[in-house]
């Protein structure tokens, strides 16, 4: 997600909301809110640095953060919901691109997740063609590690970020022993397998995507043994 900043005031911030949502021909270009969770720097600034708080969370990490957009120094504590920006999410609706039904831009990535019209079309996309004729076979049958749908209320196409803020949102006080579908869909995984505490298991084991550090063409041993060789030639 790109940081949705405007130093133009609200006016602006709308604007480019409004571009990111309307598609051609007035359909919804827009497949998750830009601004999920609008945040500002500098809030007694006469015009504060606005962000959507999820890009915003790196910065904080860092013991003396800097601002993306302006570069000046700022206090973590001090930074404030852009209120402004998460009321006019609240009041401007956009058209779902699948069933066109207006909705808010502050419920559009729950409404697109949960869309059948939305599913369908991603199931009628074209399958992969290569530009030009090659002898390498076209992969087929790869499990799909990089999107999931919610074990607790069925909703699709959340990847592993949207999976865990959904829950955590949405299932917090859900006490049903449910299978986690990132562990499931790894090469290790035990389908059959239900979390006694869900929410926890995924806020621990699923902080960073797999797919950063993990070789599926590969066993375990032929894993740790590589992952052996690296450590040796770094030192």
């Amino acid at each position: 997600q790109a940081p949705a900043a405007s130093k133009q005031g609200s006016g602006q911030s709308l604007q480019v909301m409004l571009a990111r949502a309307q598609g051609p021909q007035g359909t919804s270009a827009l497949s998750v809110c830009p601004v999920p969770e609008p945040a500002q720097v500098h809030p007694q600034a006469h015009v504060p640095c606005r962000f959507c708080g999820e890009c915003l969370q790196p910065c904080l990490q860092v013991p003396s953060p800097l601002c993306p957009l302006c570069r000046l120094p700022f206090d973590p504590k001090k930074v404030d919901k852009a209120a402004h920006v998460e009321k006019q999410l609240s009041s401007y609706k956009a058209p779902c691109r699948g069933c066109h039904k207006k909705v808010t831009l502050a419920k559009m990535r729950v409404h697109i997740s949960s869309c059948l019209k939305v599913q369908e079309q991603m199931a009628n996309c074209p399958k992969f063609v290569p530009v030009v004729p090659t002898s390498q076979p076209i992969p087929s049958n790869i499990p799909n590690r990089s999107t999931f749908a919610c074990p607790y209320c069925g909703a699709r196409n959340l990847d592993q970020q949207e999976l865990v803020k959904h829950c955590v949102e949405s299932h917090r006080s859900d006490p049903h022993r449910v299978v986690c579908p990132i562990c499931s869909a790894m090469p290790w995984g035990d389908p059959s397998y239900k979390s006694a505490n869900f929410l926890q298991h995924l806020l621990h084991r699923h902080k960073f995507s797999y797919d950063t550090f993990v070789d599926y063409s590969i066993d375990e041993e032929a894993a740790f043994q590589a992952a052996l060789a690296l450590s040796l030639s770094e030192n």
